[in-house]
């Protein structure tokens, strides 16, 4: 009998300025540690996707995948909020969550 499958994405474009780089490899240093830190301490998947050649400003893509909305905005707002806590050398410019919604019957 064929069973509902539902899915949910969410993904955050979080636009950051950083007080310190003074050269690009000083930038993506910094990203790299945050990236890092943001997969591991929130097990989401993240990558730089903007900004790329601006010493100052970066923009972040945070995703995730799951079966509940709230489970996944509930997740990304903790992860802007982390940043801006516990990340005094970055000020979060701006942010933008999305949430997707994918649902196919399944055959099992």
């Amino acid at each position: 009998m064929p069973s509902l499958l539902i899915m949910v994405i969410g993904a955050c474009t979080i636009e950051l300025y950083l007080h310190d780089p003074d050269t690009l490899k000083d930038k993506r240093s910094v990203l790299k540690g945050l990236l890092a830190r943001l997969c591991k301490e929130f097990t989401i998947s993240a990558a730089e996707v903007g900004l790329h050649d601006a010493h100052h400003a970066a923009t972040i893509g945070c995703a995730i995948v799951s079966t509940s909305a709230a489970h996944a905005q509930n997740l990304l707002d903790h992860v802007v909020a982390w940043i801006e806590t516990n990340r005094p050398d970055l000020d979060v410019v701006d942010h933008h969550i999305e949430i997707i919604h994918f649902s196919s019957a399944s055959g099992e």
